[in-house]
């Protein structure tokens, strides 16, 4: 069956191919149907409750969301349970076919279940309740070398990579898709979570209810850090800036500039930030492999948002920490023979120096690996790559243009500035305000190949998932080798992801979001050729 699907592809191709009107014979029903079966597969075999991890085994024998998972588990951050209710809203809003808004439903179902009695997330939710859930975080969790947030069970929720935030922003949608008030109280209790866990300064902590209860090889927990790191600050603006303006509550502008205002005045002197900043507005380390620094990613990532800032309010005082900011960076670039390609500055930056550090390890497993520090840029980690890029050029020609710009002309198209509604119905409608859209009509060739991708039983199975180490026990050498200096996990006993090179093939949740999107891109463009008149929102 799939070398006739190879085959069919070809077919297809060669008949846009020779079509020199460049009118295929690919239609919107063929693509739709598509979508429509690759959706049920994922819906009524492969989900749990409504719910999904990242990756299955085709057999089911093995699942993975970040790590291997229960069976009774699932997973939240993305491309688990949230990210696959966002598309089924999405195909929902382009087709029209209530399947996809009854699959959405269910992930709501799922998602609001694992609810924290606070109002927020964790990474992970698991139907067999907590005592499972301890368990899973007693033997996986805890021999995860590398992954050292699952290292321990907190029982409260996260804002790291964007869950608890993203779950409330489904919610969000899920409500103003029907102004069904059945959601109503899961996302008020959501808004009210992020409201109460934000400390007066503006900024956000990592996890909460606040916890001081793991320290790992002596370091503070770092969880109740204000915390930049995966961009919490951000996402938590983001998200009552979507709220304020859909839900038309006032109350949400104050914290929404106190958040805005945290990225001023916890910039360093010298221009840059770190991932966290702790109680006394220092900054702090995190993981074990996060010592306390400065990051030029972060300081670049920051910058572009204070500009974002700027545009939203016309406030002069967004533009003044960027010059800094912008120096920082120039002076924390790497000598040109240390320049790897695009990676041009260190990861780490040595706050009381201003010279890079770099972060390796030693040893086979969780218990008697280590990490350590020094001045060595060669054997760094593969999980956690001790140089990146930054997009420094960007951001002085974005600077260079926002500063030529009037507060006034600047903030026209503010999400936060009042406007009359003026169209039929309801004002309440999803508003987007991401950084990113991929929203653009793909080359019929892509949709095409995705449409040849689906197998007999209507999945899209992919290779090289990121898989783990089954659990056999706790980690018995204790030899400080240097065997796995560089490679994404230690021995047999990390339970750490790492990349599987072989050809077996797996089920995987990114691999139907991104062809869901390639296909939901297709019917957009060919429906509504003049415009986004059905506004697909990317999440």
């Amino acid at each position: 069956m799939r070398y006739f699907n190879i085959i069919l592809l070809l077919f297809l191709i060669f008949l846009v191919d020779k079509n020199v009107q460049g009118q295929s014979k690919l239609t919107v029903g063929e693509v739709e149907a598509a979508m429509l079966n690759a959706t049920n597969f994922m819906v009524e075999t492969v989900s749990n409750n409504g719910g999904y991890v990242w990756y299955y085994m085709p057999d089911f024998s093995r699942q993975w969301g970040e790590m291997e998972a229960y069976k009774t588990m699932i997973w939240l951050q993305n491309p688990g349970t949230i990210s696959m209710g966002h598309v089924f809203l999405d195909a929902y809003r382009v087709t029209e076919n209530e399947y996809y808004y009854q699959a959405a439903q269910k992930a709501a179902a799922a998602i609001i279940w694992g609810q924290s009695h606070e109002g927020g997330w964790n990474y992970v939710v698991d139907f067999a309740g907590d005592r499972s859930l301890k368990q899973w975080y007693n033997t996986i969790g805890k021999n995860a070398w590398r992954l050292e947030e699952f290292q321990h069970y907190y029982g409260n929720s996260t804002f790291d990579d964007d869950v608890t935030s993203d779950a409330a922003r489904f919610l969000l949608r899920m409500y103003l898709e029907k102004l069904d008030p059945a959601y109503k109280p899961a996302l008020d209790k959501s808004i009210e979570f992020i409201l109460k866990s934000q400390y007066p300064n503006g900024g956000w902590p990592q996890r909460y209810p606040l916890m001081d209860e793991f320290s790992k090889n002596g370091n503070p927990d770092y969880t109740s850090f204000h915390t930049f790191n995966d961009d919490v600050i951000w996402e938590n603006v983001h998200f009552l800036i979507q709220c304020y303006l859909t839900l038309g509550e006032e109350r949400y502008l104050e914290p929404i500039q106190r958040g805005m205002n945290f990225y001023i005045i916890s910039q360093d002197s010298c221009g840059a930030w770190g991932q966290q900043v702790d109680m006394n507005m220092k900054v702090a380390g995190a993981r074990t492999y996060e010592p306390k620094a400065f990051l030029p990613g972060t300081t670049c990532e920051n910058a572009f948002l204070l500009l974002k800032f700027y545009e939203y309010t016309g406030d002069p005082n967004f533009l003044a920490p960027i010059p800094k900011a912008i120096k920082w960076l120039e002076e924390a670039r790497l000598p040109d023979d240390q320049v790897e390609g695009r990676r041009t500055h260190p990861t780490f930056v040595d706050p009381e120096t201003n010279k890079p550090i770099y972060v390796h390890r030693k040893g086979s497993n969780v218990k008697y690996g280590r990490y350590y520090t020094d001045t060595n840029h060669t054997q760094l980690l593969a999980h956690y790559y001790g140089k990146g890029g930054v997009d420094l050029e960007g951001l002085k020609n974005e600077y260079k243009r926002m500063s030529k710009i009037s507060p006034e002309e600047v903030i026209k198209d503010s999400p936060l500035i009042p406007k009359q509604f003026t169209e039929i119905g309801s004002p309440q409608s999803y508003y987007n305000n991401n950084r990113y859209d991929d929203r653009r009509k793909p080359d019929e060739s892509k949709v095409l190949e995705v449409l040849g991708s689906l197998d007999n039983e209507y999945r899209w199975l992919t290779k090289h998932a990121m898989i783990s180490n089954p659990y056999i026990g706790d980690g018995e050498k204790q030899d400080q080798t240097d065997e796995y200096v560089s490679t994404m996990v230690g021995d047999a006993t990390d339970t750490s992801p790492y990349r599987d090179e072989s050809d077996q093939e797996y089920i995987s949740t990114r691999e139907y979001i991104r062809n869901m999107k390639t296909l939901i891109n297709y019917v957009e463009s060919v429906k509504y050729p003049d415009g986004l008149e059905k506004s697909v929102y990317w999440y």
